[in-house]
């Protein structure tokens, strides 16, 4: 696949890094003013891993599908979801893209093509293949790609979604976000030393790539080619990115002092931060100033307040818009 690499334009490499960087403000906020415990559902930040859900995302249409797992502020944005409607819904507001009933781990956004975060662990996968499939069978052009953790591919759904999508060969792009960790459990004591991931992907027939998940422009490149590939008919592709979180499983915290991980660990993969290793390259190429990037950095902390102060001064959904957008009907409740 290295000689298919298309190597993104000063535009693109620009927007690439405006987008992590707003990803990292906007959950630098969360952990903020998290404490305060007015945002009463659970968080998960992606805070060191937001190259994979931009690079990847760079390459897709705005009718394209992307479904996601439980750390979904990332993807959604990276998608082009609303930055106001995502904040309110954290926040459990009415104005939330979800009307407030959802929260963090349940974001959903048709306007974006963004059909949900699905907090079950490995679950947003079968959905994403059913979703490719319908696509198909209705003969349009559309891709749809899923974004899930190491832990998912232990799930059976995993294994039974794989071999239905090389079967038929869906449009179906599958990412998977390896941050090393389930929850406190490391790959060590859940999957065989000696196998990487994308072998098992490529156990049941499908195209599997793995690179560097702190390098937007490789995620960048690796998608770029993929997404090329599943367009013209290929079947699924399955991408796997290397990466690691900074702060805990869930919360706002950082969590070294539990032990399940070392300092120095932690440290190895801070310094592999994604936005500063793209942030230098474009200084380094002379693409970028550090005066115009303290400027972007600035454009982006107002937006964030901004959306924050009009998140917590909205109203919470009233009781009756608990019925709205469900299957039942109200008087079968």
């Amino acid at each position: 696949m290295n000689e298919n690499y298309v190597f993104p334009e000063k535009d693109k490499m620009l927007q690439l890094l405006y987008s992590m960087l707003r990803i990292r403000l906007v959950e630098e906020k969360i952990a903020e003013y998290y404490p305060e415990q007015e945002m009463r559902c659970p968080v998960h930040l992606s805070i060191g891993q937001e190259s994979v859900a931009v690079g990847v995302c760079a390459n897709l249409n705005s009718d394209d599908y992307v479904l996601s797992s439980h750390r979904s502020h990332g993807y959604y944005l990276a998608k082009g979801g609303d930055l106001n409607a995502m904040i309110s819904e954290i926040y459990g507001k009415r104005d939330g893209c979800c009307q407030g009933v959802g929260g963090s781990m349940h974001l959903f956004d048709q306007k974006v093509s963004f059909l949900g975060s699905i907090p079950i662990v490995g679950s947003a996968i079968p959905i994403a293949a059913g979703v490719a499939f319908g696509t198909l069978m209705k003969k349009e052009s559309k891709l749809t790609t899923v974004f899930f953790g190491d832990g998912a591919v232990e799930e059976g759904v995993f294994h039974e979604t794989l071999n239905f999508a090389a079967l038929k060969k869906i449009p179906l792009l599958l990412i998977c976000e390896n941050n090393f960790y389930s929850v406190y459990s490391p790959l060590s004591v859940r999957q065989p030393p000696t196998r990487e991931i994308l072998s098992i992907a490529e156990g049941h027939g499908i195209q599997s790539y793995q690179g560097d998940g702190n390098n937007v422009l490789e995620v960048y490149r690796l998608a770029n080619r993929a997404i090329e590939q599943i367009r013209s008919g290929n079947g699924p592709i399955f991408l796997e990115f290397k990466t690691y979180r900074w702060r805990e499983h869930c919360g706002p915290y950082y969590d070294n002092n539990l032990g399940y991980r070392t300092e120095e660990e932690y440290l190895t993969w801070r310094n592999r931060c994604p936005v500063e290793h793209l942030k230098q390259y474009l200084i380094q190429h002379n693409l970028i100033t550090l005066e115009i990037f303290e400027r972007i950095s600035q454009k982006i902390r107002n937006e964030i307040q901004t959306a924050f102060e009009k998140a917590r001064s909205a109203g919470f959904p009233n009781k009756n818009d608990f019925f709205h957008h469900i299957y039942a009907e109200n008087d079968r409740l």
